[in-house]
């Protein structure tokens, strides 16, 4: 079992930790870094998105319970880390906030789909495109809205409502995932030469975007910010996935629900919440140490929560 999870887990971390060494030797370029992540995140993987959400049956992953067992111990851990912050920490109310949002928002993409491709294969994936279909919304409108209540400069309730819209719809996620719905719904079938290139981009999206996120981790430090990051990975990595299993199992979902609803929910904070610091100029080292903090402990405690689902492939 142990060589089999090694199989699973350590070749998508082997590719993020070859893009952190040669972004940190200086053979892969600051300039080429940023250029590999404007080309996943803002092309290759909302292509993948796309032909996820296109080819997907939506009545059948759609379920009201999968997504209430996933997002329940989203929000739960978003408000332990508001919580633990302003008190533990003694945190300013936006740098709470940023901090919280490194617990709620799970890195589902760019190790979510490998980790769970790797380990139940491609056709397992179906629940996780559910869950990540509303994943950016839900993330950035508790998000925005949690922000612009607690800084002091905040802009109101139309001017939060303004800026989850701005949020969304520029969002090149979005615009993939929105496409596929289209897409989905109408029925219109994508002609064949157009299908083989959605499918040479999107294949080409995980293994550059892991690279390229190694590349990122290495502008990160953990530094004086140790506590708040460890904080962070009990809610994202063990408490955020226990909730989600413990739900799966009161619901009585079918195991191939459990197994992308848990795994998801144990992926590390991804770079939007570094992201979501830097917008608004608050906890951008607090969320950056737990990026980086997390990414590196959830090599074992991915492990840990595959050896708890079984059925690894």
């Amino acid at each position: 079992m142990i060589l089999t999870l090694a199989t699973v887990v350590l070749p998508v971390f082997l590719v993020i930790g070859a893009g952190w060494l040669a972004a940190r030797t200086g053979r892969f370029s600051a300039g080429g870094v940023d250029g590999l992540m404007v080309y996943t995140q803002n092309f290759a993987v909302p292509v993948l998105l796309f032909r996820g959400i296109a080819d997907l049956d939506l009545g059948s992953v759609f379920d009201a319970r999968l997504l209430v067992s996933f997002y329940t111990g989203a929000v739960v851990c978003f408000a332990l880390g508001i919580l633990g912050a302003r008190m533990i920490f003694h945190r300013r109310p936006g740098e709470a906030v940023a901090i919280g949002f490194g617990a709620l928002f799970s890195n589902s993409l760019l190790l979510g789909i490998p980790i769970m491709q790797r380990a139940y294969g491609v056709d397992a994936l179906a629940p996780n495109f559910a869950i990540i279909a509303i994943h950016a919304p839900i993330c950035y409108l508790l998000g925005i809205t949690a922000m612009e209540f607690a800084r002091a400069d905040g802009r109101g309730l139309a001017g939060t409502a303004q800026a989850v819209a701005r949020a969304m719809f520029r969002n090149a996620l979005m615009i993939g995932l929105a496409i596929g719905f289209l897409v989905n719904v109408s029925g219109v079938p994508i002609p064949e030469p157009v299908a083989v290139a959605v499918d040479m981009v999107a294949d080409s999206a995980l293994p550059a975007a892991l690279f390229g996120l190694g590349g990122v981790l290495t502008r990160y430090a953990i530094r004086a910010s140790l506590g708040e990051a460890s904080m962070i990975a009990v809610l994202s990595l063990a408490l955020h996935p226990a909730i989600a299993y413990g739900l799966c199992m009161a619901f009585a979902l079918p195991p191939e629900f459990v197994r992308s609803a848990v795994v998801t929910a144990s992926m590390a904070p991804g770079v939007n919440a570094y992201v979501f610091a830097s917008l608004y100029a608050r906890g951008q080292a607090q969320a950056a140490s737990a990026v980086l903090f997390c990414t590196a402990v959830s090599v074992l405690t991915i492990s840990v929560w595959l050896t708890i689902l079984g059925g690894v492939n």
